[in-house]
């Protein structure tokens, strides 16, 4: 446990931000707010259900013998979801240490191959169960049964999850030092070119929209229904009326059936709606691709040409009284480093999107029962009830106020939207700020350090972190959540909490990006660098101090956003 004395900055609480601690330990921890996963209020269900925190990183630390950390908790406060890592002593971290640098390079060398051999077929395979359990003909006492193994799912989808992630991060971080050693300081910039991924999920998910878009491009008919519709709701019913639009249509839902399990914001929380339950964030989509006119391959190839070129910079930096060993040592740490990026969106796509929207689908199943059963007015109304709190509810009705509960929590959830939520509380310490890696993904400790010297910031000036090189200006667009993503013009630069894989349809219409939160290997970052266009990450208030219609200069090698005015 960190040592008071050794506290940097602390926050206790106050009268507009009140926290209740449930030991002095807990206070000495620094809790940072989970602004990458949970933006919002949290549901009470996804809290009792441990996300991503607790339990699986309890195994995390355990199986690899991490030295910098032996849990990763979470705590609810005000109703948003902050996480806070917990330090290992010095002699367990002193004892396993050598263990971790020692089996490290084994998980980076092989986890690919694990990876298509062993663990996506496992996760393929409960997928498979997940979505061809007969709900409708399933008793309730079958679908709580359901739940409980649709949770084991989710346990060990994130154990995965946990593997894959530590050992991507420390091949990154092994690049890094390998670069350092070799050539000594180089432009991150550069470094941010070749940590990116040329074969995905996601590529596949544009490829396949851009496809659909092209064939309606190509069809006179179907180009007429889209140019007639100025949303997808007005689409939809012409398409639905339409021979060809009916074709189309199954298209659309084939798409939906492989890549709509992904809830366009956030989508680890349960009440996030799924693109597979409406077609319309589809149908907008494609709407934006032919307003645009993207082109897909073009865009590709872009970038499968600018990260050789990046690689090939790199190697052309390498002194040329370098040691065939030392020349050796970072070919490798290369070749692993960019061997694993694929993993980045790929563990998106099939755990923190495919799995999470899975729960999502099976507790709106057992919502919809309830509602037929007059224990709920709304299938959705069970995300404000907590795990437990349901199976009381359901196994004793008459004898649990589940209504009441549902009310209360509602009500919280909704006041709690009027609440800023601060960026950490607890205790700061040297550890927690600089030798701890993980948090460095929620952009810190830059973000602690801005803030320290907050009032040397200008106030025509947003700082962050540099995620893509370059500098771009144009008209700014904030767009806090899917709903407006049509909203968003060609050659806008987009300011936003965060951003997530659904997101990346959003990116072909964009020249700039800049976000409130995340580090330089979070997704904003490197979907921007994959794109080529200028970002910001981590500001911290972005989305608070630049207004739709501002003018900005986006400076993605400084990490600073000007305000230019209207």
């Amino acid at each position: 446990m960190p040592d008071t004395k050794e506290a940097l900055a602390t926050f206790y609480g106050d009268e507009s931000f009140p926290i209740e601690w449930e030991s002095e330990e807990e206070k000495q921890l620094f809790w940072f707010f989970d602004d990458n996963h949970v933006g919002l209020p949290i549901s009470p269900m996804y809290w009792s259900l441990n996300g991503w925190w607790g339990p699986t990183l309890e195994y995390m630390y355990r199986r690899f013998g991490f030295p910098l950390g032996k849990a990763w908790i979470g705590k609810r406060i005000n109703n948003y979801l902050y996480s806070a890592v917990v330090p290992r002593d010095s002699i367990s971290a002193q004892m396993l240490g050598p263990y971790y640098g020692w089996v490290m390079p084994t998980y980076a060398d092989k986890f690919l191959d694990w990876w298509n051999e062993r663990y996506l077929p496992e996760m393929l395979r409960n997928f498979e169960y997940l979505d061809n359990y007969d709900t409708e003909a399933a008793t309730t006492q079958e679908l709580m049964v359901f739940l409980e193994e649709a949770i084991d799912i989710q346990e060990r989808h994130f154990r995965i999850h946990w593997i894959l992630n530590l050992a991507q991060f420390q091949s990154s971080m092994d690049l890094q030092a390998a670069v350092a050693k070799v050539i000594g300081e180089v432009d991150p910039s550069l470094i941010g070119r070749i940590l990116i991924s040329i074969k995905d999920r996601n590529w596949d998910s544009l490829e396949a929209l851009w496809k659909l878009k092209e064939k309606v491009k190509a069809d006179k008919h179907l180009k007429s229904i889209f140019d007639n519709g100025a949303t997808a709701t007005a689409i939809l019913p012409a398409l639905e009326a339409d021979e060809k639009g009916r074709a189309f249509m199954e298209d659309v839902h084939e798409y939906l059936e492989e890549f709509g399990v992904k809830a366009t914001m956030y989508p680890h929380e349960y009440l996030n709606p799924l693109w597979v339950e409406d077609p319309k964030p589809c149908v907008e989509t494609i709407m934006g691709y032919l307003a645009s006119d993207y082109d897909f391959q073009t865009q590709y190839q872009k970038m499968v040409e600018d990260h050789k070129a990046a690689i090939d910079q790199l190697r052309a930096l390498i002194p040329a009284a370098a040691s065939k060993q030392a020349v050796e040592q970072l070919e490798q740490a290369l070749k692993l480093a960019t061997k694993m990026m694929p993993l980045t969106p790929d563990h998106h796509f099939y755990i923190d999107q495919g799995t999470f929207g899975r729960m999502r689908l099976v507790l709106v199943a057992i919502g919809r029962r309830l509602v037929e059963e007059g224990l709920l007015q709304d299938p959705e109304d069970i995300m404000f009830l907590e795990y437990d709190q349901l199976r009381a509810y359901v196994a004793c009705p008459q004898g649990y106020d589940g209504q009441g509960i549902i009310e209360e929590a509602r009500q919280n959830w909704e006041d709690a939207h009027q609440t800023r939520p601060r960026d950490w509380v607890g205790t700061v310490t040297h550890w927690s700020m600089y030798e701890e890696p993980y948090h460095t993904l929620w952009g810190w400790p830059e973000r602690f350090e801005r803030a320290q010297r907050g009032e040397d910031q200008p106030l025509a000036e947003v700082h962050g972190l540099p995620a893509a090189a370059g500098i771009a200006e144009g008209v700014a667009r904030i767009v806090l959540g899917p709903e407006e993503f049509d909203a968003v013009k060609k050659g806008e630069i987009m300011i936003c909490k965060m951003t997530n894989p659904a997101w990346v349809v959003v990116f072909s219409k964009i020249k700039g990006v800049v976000t409130d939160t995340g580090g330089v290997l979070a997704h904003t970052a490197v979907v921007a660098r994959e794109f080529g266009i200028p970002g910001v990450v981590g500001t911290g208030d972005a989305t608070y101090r630049i207004k739709t219609g501002d003018r900005v200069r986006v400076n993605g090698t400084t990490g600073v956003v000007e305000i230019l005015g209207k």
